[in-house]
């Protein structure tokens, strides 16, 4: 019974050391320079994809707000093997979703997807000292002017 328990331990360390290990891969060196120059967008589109972009776009903004001062906010984006942290959410259009930030091997990696289809794994985690918390970044269109 003690030696079943000892290797569950064992793997749970084994499980939780490598996840560290690919969350540390995901976490940028240098937040300032990944970051490109912010772009005006020009809207398109609006009605249910406006909404559902907003809410979207709200919720992620919410988590990040609600991070304490020594957490940060991990979005992740995977698609099949690829996993990206998201650094960054720019919409050219309220149907279009661009996610910039970078892969496990610190590629810059960008994302193109229809809102509809946006699916984000969202965490916050301490930050170790001396770093300092990443925030993700929103660019989106600007309202219509009439």
């Amino acid at each position: 019974m003690v030696l079943g328990e000892l290797t569950k331990q064992f793997a749970q360390q084994a499980i939780g050391n490598q996840m560290k290990d690919v969350l540390d891969a995901l976490r940028p060196a240098d937040l300032s320079k990944i970051s490109e120059t912010v772009r005006t967008a020009k809207p398109t589109g609006a009605g249910q994809a406006e909404n559902l972009c907003a809410a979207i776009l709200g919720q992620v903004q919410a988590m990040q707000k609600a991070a304490k001062d020594d957490e940060e906010l991990v979005v992740l984006f995977q698609s099949g093997a690829e996993t990206i942290r998201v650094l960054e959410f720019f919409t050219p259009a309220w149907s279009v979703v661009v996610l910039t930030g970078i892969d496990t091997d610190r590629n810059i990696t960008r994302v193109v997807s229809p809102i509809e289809a946006l699916q984000l794994i969202c965490k916050v985690m301490k930050v170790q000292p001396p770093a300092k918390p990443a925030r993700v970044g929103f660019i989106t269109p600007r309202p219509k002017q009439e």
